[in-house]
């Protein structure tokens, strides 16, 4: 790949190879399932307080959040994109979490989808406008954080990577990892 270039105007320029196109596609489509939101049935039965006001209420927030909006999500990948707004008040974590969440989950949706509607399966030259680039940039920025919670990165990355012997079949997934930074800072020195 070569690196981004700057447009007039603001927005970025690149060309991909339909193996790099490719590559995108399935890693941004893969948490754009994963942040997609849960309620998309709406809301199960309920055995809530007695009609009135305060069931009505109950009745809407049950209907918007689902029952344990309030609760961090298991899986550790969820985790890392969906962080508590709190990390020493639980209930209050909650709290935030109950409110935000499908907002954020909504948000890093809706930028991964911008990313692949401008991202041609076939590759090829691609020219983003300034909000379609930071729309590339979140959704590039939640498939390393994805990645790398999958393949256990931290602060020593080259080291671990450097410890894999290339017929490990984590050595080709840490690769993309580092190459998705390199997309990712390629499309940061662009936009300044």
């Amino acid at each position: 790949m070569e690196p981004f270039r700057s447009v007039r105007g603001g927005g970025a320029r690149v060309s991909l190879a339909a193996a790099e196109a490719s590559l995108l596609r399935s890693l941004v489509g893969q948490v754009m399932s994963l942040v997609e939101p849960d309620d998309l049935e709406g809301p199960g039965p309920s055995s809530g307080p007695e009609p009135g006001e305060d069931a009505e209420l109950a009745a809407l927030e049950a209907m918007v959040h689902g029952p344990g909006a309030d609760k961090p999500p298991e899986d550790p990948v969820l985790a890392r994109l969906l962080p508590d707004g709190y990390r020493d008040d639980a209930e209050a974590a909650g709290e935030f979490r109950r409110y935000t969440e499908p907002a954020l989950r909504s948000a890093k949706h809706q930028a991964a989808q911008e990313m692949l509607d401008t991202l041609p399966e076939s590759g090829g030259r691609i020219q983003l406008t300034q909000d379609q680039a930071l729309s590339w940039l979140k959704a590039l920025n939640d498939v390393r954080l994805a990645l790398g919670v999958r393949l256990g990165v931290t602060e020593e990355f080259e080291e671990q990577w450097g410890r894999l012997k290339p017929d490990d079949p984590q050595w080709s997934a840490f690769e993309v990892y580092a190459w998705l930074g390199a997309v990712q800072e390629s499309l940061v020195q662009a936009m300044k």
